[in-house]
């Protein structure tokens, strides 16, 4: 290998490895100053693993180590990861906190939370760029997503690093918020002579500021390749068909979990606001059985909040006139008997999940409506978890821990969990967040297998059009109120 004289950090003849995983063949690298880089590679393939081990936080095997270039060290480097999180609130997170404002403390404030810099004139310069002051009173579980990426990033800069290694950074962001997050990271380069190391899953989610890509497949790494050597490549052919025609038989044939009602949602001028800001609303809202909802409107316009209200996870949901399969929330009937027939996936939920469970258990807890899992599963429990564990193809990871996968690899898991009910209403928050495009490509096959059946109703909520299923019939878009 070629090896620069000057350079932020390299690996030669390197391999990398967990106790438990390992990237397959030697790994040559040499990151050389002003070089943008992005590490792409589907999931589970190993891009994480590299990261990590780019930040020594593995050692190499045969007695290789990572060069870090002249002047650099390990707190030169800062790495940041956009799965779904609230930073330091994730600490004391749990499920519904980010709609329960009753139990969220002062430790939660982005003023207490963010570190405190002695440098007047860097200070100066983050809170400008960044716009902090206007954040600077929020609790952090209220911060919008484009917020939540602005206050991380200044965070990770506080201490005025020279490389910046960002996992999934346009994760959740509408069309506005990633354009101002690519600004963001323009200007770090152009201004502030700041390398940036993307981390990223499909060829499209790279930005045009990237002049290198690392790609990482089926746990082998190449080397640092210029970006139009990259995307002179054809992309691989997809497995065809993706979704065998048993599979959607199968689908079809399971027994039906569902409520006898035409009208599956009404909300009647519903609103949700803390404090003195008006967060939705008010909103009428009816959904009828076999309809198909496409939610979608800019980050902070109340998408989740609405859903969250609808499966009533949301405490405020219980002052408002929404029913469901017909009964009028509040008038005696079990929201747990309700939910039997709801399956749902969000950012929210994907956060809860912070223990180490096997992942069959986590398709399991979809079964009960709980996050984790607190009894043991029967025969025929497992046996309805490993069959939507099959089509969605991640049978292989049954046993596996669930903080031990990807975030590609979890979300698949979370997915078989919203659907292991077969529910009337399934309810799709951001489905796609974070999969590559062979998974992207199944998930939305099996969208489609499960909306040909009439019973089936869908709401689905994303920022790319081109996630929307074709059986869309209907939208519903928010805009923001403040």
């Amino acid at each position: 290998m070629e090896q620069n004289s000057a350079f932020v950090l390299r690996i030669t003849d390197g391999v990398a490895c967990t106790p438990k995983y390992r990237l397959d063949i030697p790994i040559n690298i040499c990151l050389a100053p002003g070089q943008q880089t992005a590490i792409v590679g589907p999931n589970g393939a190993g891009k994480t693993l590299l990261v990590n081990t780019l930040l020594r936080q593995y050692p190499l095997m045969n007695n290789r180590e990572v060069e870090y270039g002249s002047g650099i060290s390990g707190a030169d480097i800062r790495n940041i990861t956009f799965r779904d999180s609230y930073g330091s609130a994730d600490a004391t997170y749990f499920y519904q906190q980010r709609w329960n404002m009753t139990e969220m403390g002062e430790s939660a404030i982005v003023r207490d939370a963010f570190p405190d810099i002695k440098d007047s004139v860097w200070k100066e310069r983050l809170h400008t760029l960044f716009a902090l002051p206007s954040i600077w009173d929020k609790q952090l579980v209220t911060l919008s997503s484009g917020e939540m990426r602005k206050y991380q990033l200044a965070r990770a800069l506080a201490v005025r690093p020279k490389m910046v290694i960002i996992d999934s950074p346009f994760i959740g962001l509408d069309v506005q918020t990633r354009d101002m997050l690519c600004r963001l990271l323009e200007n770090l380069i152009s201004e502030w002579k700041i390398q940036i190391v993307l981390v990223v899953a499909r060829r499209e989610d790279i930005p045009q500021f990237i002049t290198h890509i690392i790609e990482v497949k089926d746990r082998r790494c190449t080397g640092v390749m210029p970006i139009e050597q990259y995307l002179a490549q054809p992309l691989d052919p997809l497995p065809q068909p993706l979704l065998p025609q048993e599979t959607v038989e199968l689908m079809h044939n399971l027994p039906e979990n569902g409520m006898q009602s035409d009208e599956i949602v009404r909300c009647n001028q519903v609103s949700l606001q803390y404090e003195n800001r008006r967060i939705l609303g008010p909103l009428d809202w009816t959904i009828r059985k076999g309809e198909h909802w496409a939610l979608l409107g800019p980050n902070g316009s109340g998408k989740s909040a609405l859903l969250s209200m609808v499966y009533a996870d949301n405490p405020q949901s219980y002052a408002c006139d929404i029913a469901l399969f017909g009964r009028p929330r509040g008038t005696g009937e079990s929201i747990w008997e309700i939910k039997k027939h709801i399956g749902y996936v969000s950012p929210e939920m994907h956060r809860s999940y912070c223990r180490r469970y096997p992942a069959i258990d986590i398709v399991a807890s979809g079964l009960h409506d709980t996050i984790g899992l607190y009894k043991k599963i029967t025969a025929d429990e497992r046996d309805r978890c490993r069959v939507w564990m099959s089509i969605f193809q991640i049978s292989d990871l049954e046993e596996r821990d669930f903080l031990e996968l990807s975030s590609g690899e979890q979300r698949m898991i979370l997915l078989a969990r919203a659907f292991v009910k077969n529910p009337s209403l399934l309810i799709l928050d951001e489905p796609l967040h974070g999969l590559d495009r062979q998974r992207r490509a199944l998930v939305m096959e099996i969208i489609k297998a499960f909306c040909a059946n009439p019973q089936k109703t869908l709401i689905i909520v994303t920022h790319y059009p081109e996630e929307l299923p074709h059986t869309i019939d209907h939208t519903l878009t928010l805009v923001r109120s403040h």
